[in-house]
């Protein structure tokens, strides 16, 4: 897992406040909470800022809340990117419907878990292939496309990937981990 937590970050954020136009994309995604330090970072770099907040996935696009959840906690958690998964278990966990075995399964188990049904089996399967091989195999092909659209497929693997790269920010700039947002379970 991420070792940052004795570290203070080492990029420091952008001065506050904001410029009005970071300063609406964040509060749009914060609703009037406090900004999380990955956004002030990057709005270090105005371009880099709108790169990041433009290629987002929180929307409502072709996944539902808990399938976009499971993938990215168990992105996150195979990274070691406590900071965001920490971020999202606290915000979205009970929104999706996820139990606290199931949170802690995604940290610590596996899709064979018997906390899973099939449909979140194969979610996980995809989140620990792509981690391991960056492709996927034809047997969990087919899985996706007997539950899942073309459009979809694409966005789960999309978000994946996004939450890749979203853990390598995090833990390359050891980020502080945010007031409230949850720990990964003890061993």
């Amino acid at each position: 897992m991420g070792d940052y937590k004795s570290h203070s970050a080492r990029i420091e954020p952008a001065p506050m406040p904001l410029q009005s136009d970071m300063a609406e994309a964040v509060d749009a995604i914060m609703r009037g909470a406090p900004p999380l330090a990955l956004f002030t970072t990057m709005a270090r770099d105005r371009r880099l800022f709108f790169k990041f907040f433009n290629s987002g996935l929180l929307d409502r696009g072709h996944l539902t809340i808990r399938q976009r959840e499971i993938v990215i906690d168990r992105v996150t958690a195979s990274c070691g990117a406590e900071y965001e998964w920490g971020v999202h278990v606290a915000v979205y966990a009970e929104k999706a419907g996820l139990s606290e075995v199931q949170v802690a399964s995604l940290v610590t188990g596996g899709a064979d878990d018997a906390c899973w049904d099939e449909a979140d089996r194969v979610l996980i399967r995809l989140c620990d292939t792509l981690q391991e091989t960056c492709a996927i195999d034809d047997a969990l092909w087919s899985a996706l496309t007997a539950n899942h659209s073309d459009e979809a497929i694409l966005e789960l693997i999309m978000l994946a990937g996004t939450y890749r790269t979203v853990s390598y920010l995090v833990n390359g700039l050891r980020l502080p981990l945010e007031v409230g947002a949850r720990r990964f379970p003890a061993d």
